[in-house]
């Protein structure tokens, strides 16, 4: 196996007090293709995850120990009943801690007993293992393992601002169509234009013909010359 394939596979950090069940996780995580570290504590899981345990500290008269190192692990999988520190007490502390509180943490018992399983599932648990672990158990990890390896926040496209398109200029209307628009609005064309000369044109005009007319120039005889020539 190269060194590429080692570093793209899952990590997982098993913590047991059993021998025989560390042995048995161990197997079935390598069988299903996991990176694997096993521990028998509680206190040691946080060693290496780069958290150590209150009492340790108090006691421990250096802050490190030669076995402390700080791994990346992508999931934990934990017993629920173990001396000292419970499984229960481990995922408490991994998600009380801000630069843990991501990785997915599967506990496993023994014993079925509902208000404990949905404690620790309430509490922040991916899953809930009854022992004896099989190995389809294993297989429900890779979505919780995926699922962290998915990045955490994503470049946001920004939308492009929309164009507005500004309607094409409507063609000026033709002189025939003008024509034909103003005489179906009953407008004479004079009248568009403002002018009225040619309706004082045809009234002086019949004035003109008035005044030519015989009719106009024959003279009018008045009531008394009519009894002077009987």
């Amino acid at each position: 196996m190269t060194v590429v394939d080692a570093e793209s596979r899952f990590h997982v950090l098993a913590v047991d007090d059993s021998i025989i069940d560390r042995k048995l996780i161990e197997r079935l995580l390598k069988n299903s293709s996991y990176q694997v570290t096993t521990v028998d504590s509680g206190s040691k899981a946080l060693e290496l995850l780069g958290l150590r345990d209150e009492a340790d500290d108090a006691s421990s008269p250096s802050s490190s120990s030669p076995d402390h190192q700080d791994i990346d692990v992508n999931l934990i999988i934990t017993d629920y009943c173990m001396p000292g520190m419970t499984g229960y007490d481990l995922l408490k502390r991994v998600k009380g801690s801000s630069s843990l509180k991501d990785i997915p943490v599967v506990i496993m018992s023994s014993e079925n007993v509902p208000a404990r399983i949905n404690r620790c599932l309430e509490d922040g648990a991916e899953e809930f293992f009854l022992k004896p672990v099989k190995l389809a158990d294993m297989k429900k990890l890779k979505s919780h393992l995926l699922k962290r390896k998915q990045p955490k926040c994503q470049p946001q496209i920004q939308p492009e601002p929309e164009q507005k398109l500004e309607p094409p200029p409507q063609p000026a209307p033709k002189p025939e169509e003008a024509v034909v628009e103003a005489i179906a609005d009953g407008i004479s064309i004079s009248d568009c234009n403002g002018s009225s000369s040619s309706k004082r044109k045809a009234a002086a005009m019949e004035q003109q013909e008035g005044l030519t007319s015989p009719e106009s120039t024959k003279p009018r005889l008045s009531n008394s010359s009519l009894a002077v020539e009987t």
